[in-house]
């Protein structure tokens, strides 16, 4: 008997922040997550990664105990976008792998000119099921209304 073919589970969300993009970009570094996700206690580098020393490997610690090592895959000063993976967590994942991509865009036009189009996605494993997909789509669009409402307090600035 074969095995499934594997497939792949996407989510996708989006916000309109009131503030320029340099505002907002400044932000968008796996270290300083904390600094407007209100569910990270801490977000650091870790010292000795498990990958390679060239790579860049954060710690998030969030408030209800769960540890994810977060790993840079790509970033773009140019095109404004990080991508990153989860490579350890505690407690386990339910599903094998995630890469996400958040991905900054001024609008320069219309009713919103000034502001930044954020997208924040995730590309899950095929064992990924629907509870996982779910609660990936609410803590984006809770990670995101937090990072508009620390852009618009200030405190990030």
């Amino acid at each position: 008997m074969s095995s499934p073919i594997p497939t792949s589970t996407h989510v996708t969300e989006s916000a309109v922040i009131s503030a320029p993009m340099s505002q907002v970009w400044h932000l968008i570094k796996l270290q300083s997550f904390h600094r407007f996700w209100s569910r990270l206690a801490t977000a650091s580098y870790l010292k000795e990664p498990a990958t390679s020393p060239e790579t860049d490997v954060v710690k998030w610690e969030f408030k209800d105990g769960t540890v994810l090592e977060v790993k840079l895959e790509e970033h773009s000063s140019i095109d404004h976008f990080i991508t990153y993976s989860v490579i350890a967590s505690t407690p386990a994942l339910t599903y094998s792998s995630v890469l996400s991509t958040i991905r900054c865009y001024a609008v320069t036009s219309g009713e919103k000119e000034g502001s930044t189009f954020v997208t924040w996605s995730g590309n899950f494993s095929s064992d990924a099921d629907a509870g996982v997909i779910e609660d990936a789509r609410f803590k984006r669009k809770e990670a995101l209304a937090d990072l508009a409402a620390t852009v618009k307090s200030g405190k990030s600035l």
